[in-house]
């Protein structure tokens, strides 16, 4: 892999957590269709009936339904070849039904990590890990 083409992926990664970040569905959604394959194939749990692009529109709904102030600082960034790999602090304030939950109006930080594997530009490939034990304690679903 060339460097333009790390930087090319760096580049779209950068503006897709830009998109994550504006609270907008929409502005999440048009940019899952721009650097996200259609069939890009997830290694981590994704508790919905949808595979691909589409799953993680899926996630994003959920999300920002559940935590309309949602926002992902990315701590870590690395960029070699085709991967990039962050490690993000979540934050944000429980506004909406999570997991069967009601709102508690709760704020929640967890971290996460996250490896892409870009292809022609676009994540073909999405490893994940998400602190969800943290996430769960700081709603009160789970004894701390």
């Amino acid at each position: 892999m060339t460097a333009a083409e790390t930087a090319r992926n760096r580049a779209a990664f950068d503006r897709f957590h830009d998109a994550t970040n504006s609270g907008s569905y929409d502005v999440i959604e048009k940019m899952i269709d721009e650097v996200v394959a259609p069939d890009v194939v997830f290694h981590a749990p994704v508790p919905m009936e949808t595979t691909g692009a589409q799953a993680l529109k899926q996630v994003w709904t959920v999300l920002l339904r559940a935590f309309p102030d949602l926002r992902v600082t990315a701590e870590d960034v690395l960029a070699d070849g085709d991967k990039i790999v962050c490690r993000n602090t979540v934050t944000g304030t429980h506004g909406g039904e999570y997991r069967g939950m009601p709102a508690t109006g709760k704020p929640v930080s967890y971290s996460e990590i996250f490896i892409l594997r870009f292809a022609g530009g676009r994540v073909a490939e999405i490893w994940g890990v998400v602190d969800v034990l943290t996430q769960l304690r700081q709603l009160g679903a789970l004894a701390a």
